[in-house]
């Protein structure tokens, strides 16, 4: 048997023995056990002890309240470097260190029924970068399921570029694979292993001189990129154990995104810069980079799986037995928030898209299975990991909704009894001045959302930046609706072994 066959498994059905099945079952139902048991015992504590319940909520909100401070420094250190890194001439960084290494960039850009425009917004990115252009090879595979449109896309993108990069490479990923989940993962894996075969290896590239920079199909790199990129590849401690994350912003097309979709689109952007302050617990996350050689000795991303951005850094970390990290550049790259022809359907997929995000709480039970088949790794960093991520994934799915409830229903099922007591009289208006303190805190994200904004188009007059302004007020209900309760969806089907397939998120501008 394969000494690492554990960093293949997708669900606990890809695992032969029967002992380690049911185990793996089980790591499978914690992540939505944890959540709903917090959830039931919020409405149990309120009815059998409401005082408990009151106690703990005001606790809850004082430690939101100091952790929602915390985490706006992060926000504004991060913005910080971001701009400072903007700024920096990192190809004249490189030249003073003599060009140790012939570095080629591999770009990647999975594509499925993206059009023409997007794709070509994202190629002309790569033109506008100040990366050498023979020093690039350019990956577009396209799902065969997506039909002739999508061969046409590939087809005309062919036309226009391949003669600009060192080397561009069209590839159709077939499907009905078996053992695959189709999606941006497969068909990612399904590129690289093609370039491997009839570029890398055929040019005797050698793998640890080549950044391989996996992507959504809508990125577009700032200028700066690929030579940031660079210079933190070759200063890095450990090259090869190491991921390397930009900032991803989700602002290409934000001035014609209806608002719930604006503001979750600067949320995530925001939660991303934050994390980027920690880099101890960061974790690959939609746009990143890494040794190819890395990527080769892992077996390339896993093809059974939703979450493969998050999954690939889970990989590494128990193929090398904990010796892998991640390394924040404090670089950007853009993409795409969530725009549908309806409203209606934005919100339908704005919804689809975080609950698809959620579901990396897949990677719970990867890791406890892989943390007990390696005795390598430090306890102490599988504590470190381990914790911070299923503390993300809890508090993804319980937070806002604690935060909601908890100010009032000890006083709706706690009884006349405790109805009369000075706790019950306090706690709602102990409660709604902590959430009105923290809401004080929205005036530095509407402040940084504007900063962060592309140029603004003709068509939008100056009163559109109150309106910018405003809708950030809908940031509690956007908190239970569309971070909340598609996190517990997510969860309850990994629960329940109702497996999710890979939703492409649709793109059109």
């Amino acid at each position: 048997m394969d000494a690492f066959y554990y960093l293949k498994i997708g669900k606990s059905s890809d695992l032969k023995n029967r002992k380690e099945r049911m185990l793996y079952r089980i790591f499978e139902i914690i992540p939505g056990a944890a959540s709903w048991l917090t959830l039931f015992s919020l409405f149990f504590l309120s009815w059998f002890k409401p005082v408990w319940a009151a106690v703990f909520a005001i606790c809850f909100v004082v430690y939101w309240l100091f952790r929602t401070i915390y985490f706006s420094f992060h926000l504004r250190t991060c913005y910080k470097k971001m701009k400072e890194n903007e700024g920096i001439d990192w190809l004249g960084k490189l030249k003073k260190m003599g060009n140790r290494r012939d570095i080629f960039h591999l770009v990647v850009f999975p594509m499925h029924k993206e059009p023409l425009e997007i794709i070509r917004g994202s190629f002309k990115a790569l033109l506008n970068s100040d990366w050498p252009k023979d020093k690039m090879i350019v990956i577009l595979p396209y799902e065969e399921k997506a039909g002739r449109d999508a061969a046409r896309t590939a087809q005309i993108i062919k036309e226009e570029f391949q003669n600009v990069f060192f080397k561009l490479l069209i590839t159709c990923h077939p499907e009905g694979i078996e053992g695959e989940i189709p999606g941006k993962g497969s068909n990612e894996s399904w590129g690289v292993v093609r370039a491997k075969q009839e570029i890398i290896d055929t040019n005797k590239i050698p793998y640890e001189n080549i950044i391989v920079s996996a992507f959504d199909a809508d990125t577009a790199v700032f200028p700066k990129y690929f030579s940031c990129l660079a210079y933190y590849y070759l200063t890095a401690e450990k090259p090869l154990r190491t991921s390397f994350q930009p900032i991803p912003l989700f602002i290409n097309n934000i001035w014609q995104t209806p608002s719930v979709s604006r503001i979750f689109a600067f949320s995530a952007s925001f939660w991303e810069m934050i994390c980027s302050e920690r880099p101890e617990k960061l974790i690959t996350f939609s746009s990143h980079a890494m040794s190819f050689k890395t990527l080769s000795e892992v077996g390339f991303k896993q093809t059974n799986v939703v979450s493969e951005d998050s999954r690939i850094f889970w990989q590494c970390l128990l193929r090398y037995s904990g010796d892998y990290k991640v390394q924040p550049i404090y670089y950007p790259v853009s993409m795409d928030a969530n725009v549908a022809p309806t409203f209606m359907k934005t919100m339908k997929n704005v919804y689809r898209q975080i609950r698809r995000w959620a579901y990396g709480a897949e990677n719970v039970p990867y890791f406890l299975f892989g943390f007990l088949k390696d005795k390598k790794i430090p306890l102490a960093k599988k504590l470190s990991l381990g914790l911070t991520a299923f503390e993300t994934y809890w508090s993804w799915a319980t937070n806002s909704i604690i935060i909601f409830f908890l100010g009032w229903l000890p006083l709706v099922l706690g009884g006349k009894e405790f109805g009369q007591t000075l706790l019950s009289y306090n706690l709602p208006v102990f409660v709604r001045n902590i959430l009105t303190i923290g809401m004080i805190g929205l005036v530095g994200s509407v402040f940084l959302s504007i900063l962060l904004l592309p140029p603004k188009p003709i068509n939008f007059g100056r009163r559109k930046y109150l309106i910018l302004s405003l809708e950030w007020f809908l940031l509690p209900f956007i908190m239970i609706v569309f971070t909340s309760i598609p996190a517990l969806e997510a969860q309850t089907r990994l629960m329940l072994g109702k497996y999710m397939g890979f939703w492409p998120t649709p793109k059109i501008r």
